[in-house]
């Protein structure tokens, strides 16, 4: 099979932060033998590949001069199902907040507190993306994947696939070279909201529904998100750009004693984790601007493009809050974005 290749291809279009880049080469792959014969074009040309998903977690700070290589696999199916679970498989280039919806309307509830997160599902495991108390490991039975280097399909398991806080086998080395081909889920038949934060509570009371359906959550999600988010296909952005750091419970002490108000979670394992976007707001760039970059008004987390900005234009202002916050707290932010260039000089 010949795949489709594209030469000195505008990849601003497919990420939601738009800042200008190009790729030397692309291939958006609908099927497994089409992504591997884009990597064999590649190999053959000692070529570079980088995966992209739906482009919500990914900063171009230059033009990429290998292939941009975008698996866009369908399909959604109940695979399965146990005494206690649905067993869901969902293609890598499924929209994921299409894929959270139609859960809910085949009646297997369970991810509805991840609505309205941006990007794909292939992506979804490699970040163990989460909110509102949710996160993608909670639901997570499986997933296919190819080896890049081998050529080998491998499943991957929860214990294999090493889930962490924004974290998983795929940032490290041994799980770089797998392509996510499916994601399969585990969604519960007995439901229980999850309604620990506070903005799905006030949601909910807002709209005097006190036993909320899945449904109710799903909707109260996405409306908490649309309040507190820029939308990416109006203002550019990656989501929360920076991890909530984490603690140790000494750290937390010494902090909360000079910040009475600081805002932070305690852990099971008995550290905290610290709200980066308090943080940020503290250091004084809630709706700051540096150069044509811009912190969110209404989400200290944000970083956006509100139109001229370039990869490194938003390097920079992520790079002077990290400075200004570890000036003021003692405590480093990190990214949560994959920085595609190379990285500023401080």
């Amino acid at each position: 099979m010949s795949p489709a290749i594209q030469t000195d291809v505008d990849l601003a279009p497919l990420t939601t932060l738009g800042v200008p880049a190009r790729a030397a080469h692309y291939c958006a792959a609908g099927s497994e033998d089409e992504i591997r014969a884009a990597l064999d074009w590649a190999h053959s040309r000692d070529l570079p590949v980088l995966v992209l998903g739906g482009g919500s977690n990914m900063v171009f700070v230059d033009d990429y001069a290998g292939l941009v290589l975008q698996p866009l696999l369908r399909g959604r199916a109940l695979v399965g199902e146990s005494d206690s679970h649905y067993l869901v498989r969902v293609g890598a280039g499924e929209r994921w907040h299409d894929a959270v919806e139609w859960t809910l309307a085949q009646g297997w509830p369970g991810l509805e507190n991840l609505a309205l997160i941006p990007g794909n599902v292939g992506a979804a495991p490699i970040q163990n993306i989460g909110a509102y108390g949710l996160e993608l490991t909670d639901r997570f039975h499986s997933l296919e994947a190819l080896n890049r280097r081998t050529g080998e399909r491998v499943t991957l398991d929860q214990a294999a696939s090493r889930f962490g806080y924004r974290d998983s086998v795929f940032k490290h080395p041994d799980g770089r070279d797998l392509i996510v081909l499916s994601v399969c889920f585990a969604l519960p038949k007995v439901w229980l909201p999850m309604t620990g934060y506070r903005d799905i509570t006030e949601e909910l009371a807002a709209r005097h529904i006190d036993t909320p359906a899945p449904r109710d959550i799903f909707d109260a999600v996405i409306a908490a998100r649309q309040r507190k988010l820029p939308d990416p296909a109006v203002v550019g952005n990656v989501g929360s750009f920076f991890k909530n750091p984490v603690v140790d419970a000494a750290t937390h002490a010494q902090l909360q004693a000079g910040h009475p108000k600081l805002v932070s979670y305690p852990q099971t394992d008995g550290r905290f984790k610290l709200a980066a976007g308090w943080l940020i707001d503290q250091a004084g760039w809630k709706g700051k601007a540096l150069g044509p970059a811009r912190v969110h008004p209404a989400q200290a987390l944000v970083l956006t493009n509100p139109g001229g900005a370039r990869g490194a234009d938003i390097m920079a202002l992520a790079q002077a809050i990290q400075r200004d916050v570890q000036a003021q707290f003692g405590v480093a932010l990190e990214p949560e974005p994959i920085v595609v260039g190379a990285p500023l000089n401080e």
